[in-house]
């Protein structure tokens, strides 16, 4: 049903994303569906990388790892933006195209009052994007 799951991380908080990449990899072997994780950053230095480059290869280790924990195929896509805390829905939509993606697992916190003023992540995809969207709550 599914040919390629994207999932979106962020590696300053992976701690916080293991049921949605936990959801994501069982998808992967359900499906025979490999899984691209998506991250976005900028072309300033930051802590996970002075480059895009450098943070492209953390999150080509953290794709690798994760293949070898879940046992699945994994591939890593760096999405870069001027400023990812404010493009960051604009990033991953344009990322859902740019890997060919038919189904984005994604990690969200339980809705609130503030959600109904500044949607999540999360609801803006599933709102938005052409394919299909599995918002998972931690």
């Amino acid at each position: 049903m599914f040919k390629r799951i994207m999932t979106p991380v962020d590696l300053a908080h992976v701690e916080r994303l293991g049921t949605a990449l936990d959801c994501a990899a069982d998808l992967a072997k359900h499906y025979g569906a490999p899984i691209v994780y998506v991250g976005v950053t900028s072309s300033a230095p930051s802590k996970l990388g002075h480059n895009p480059e450098e943070y492209g290869q953390k999150l080509a280790a953290f794709a690798k790892s994760e293949a070898a924990k879940h046992g699945i195929e994994a591939l890593a896509h760096t999405a870069v933006s001027h400023d990812p805390t404010a493009e960051i829905d604009d990033a991953l939509m344009r990322a859902i195209g740019e890997t060919g993606a038919d189904l984005v697992v994604m990690a969200s916190h339980v809705p609130n009052v503030m959600d109904y003023i500044w949607p999540s992540n999360g609801g803006k995809l599933a709102e938005h994007a052409k394919c299909s969207v599995m918002v998972v709550r931690a």
